[in-house]
C-alpha cells in the first residue's frame, strides 16, 4: 500500500465524524412555509371566510332564490373573490421573484385564473341544481387555496 493511501486510511479511521461527513452529501435546507407571512395569511383567512359563505348558501338554500346572483350578498361576494384572485396572483409573483417553491407558485396562479371562472359559472347556472354544483366547485377551489398554502412545503425535486 502506498504511503499516501495508508495515511488517508489512518486519518479516516481516526476521525469517524469526518469519515461519515465525507461519505454523505450535504443535506439541502428544508423549504420554509410561507403560511405565516402576512400576504399568505391574508389569502388563507379570506379563502376560509369566503368558503364559509358558500357553504352557508348551499346549506340554507339561499342560492336557490330568484335573483340570487344579482342580489347584494352575491355582488359583495363576487367583489371579494376578485380581490382574493388578485392576492393569489400577488403570491405567485412574490414566489416567482424569490425563485422558490415552484409548485405553490404555479398553483396560486392557477387559482387566481380559475376564481373568476368559478364565480361566472355560479352566475350563469341555468337552474338551482346547476348553481349548487357551481357553488360546490367554488367551495373546493376556496378550500384548495387554504390547503396548498398551509401544507408542509416539500423540497424541490
Amino acid at each position: 500500500m502506498s504511503c499516501a493511501l495508508a495515511l488517508a486510511s489512518a486519518l479516516l479511521l481516526a476521525d469517524p465524524v469526518a469519515a461519515t461527513a465525507a461519505a454523505q452529501p450535504a443535506a439541502a435546507a428544508a423549504p420554509v412555509s410561507v403560511a405565516g407571512e402576512p400576504l399568505f395569511a391574508d389569502i388563507i383567512a379570506r379563502s376560509a371566510r369566503l368558503k364559509a359563505v358558500v357553504d352557508g348558501w348551499s346549506a340554507s338554500g339561499a342560492a336557490d332564490a330568484s335573483g340570487f346572483v344579482t342580489g347584494p350578498d352575491f355582488t359583495a361576494f363576487k367583489a371579494q373573490t376578485v380581490e382574493l384572485a388578485a392576492l393569489d396572483m400577488q403570491g405567485h409573483v412574490t414566489l416567482r421573484e424569490r425563485g422558490t417553491d415552484g409548485d405553490l407558485k404555479c398553483i396560486l396562479r392557477g387559482i387566481s385564473e380559475d376564481m373568476p371562472k368559478k364565480v361566472a359559472a355560479v352566475e350563469s347556472a341555468a337552474d338551482a341544481h346547476a348553481r349548487h354544483a357551481a357553488l360546490e366547485e367554488l367551495a373546493y377551489l376556496l378550500n384548495d387555496n387554504v390547503e396548498v398554502i398551509t401544507a408542509p412545503p416539500q423540497p424541490e425535486v
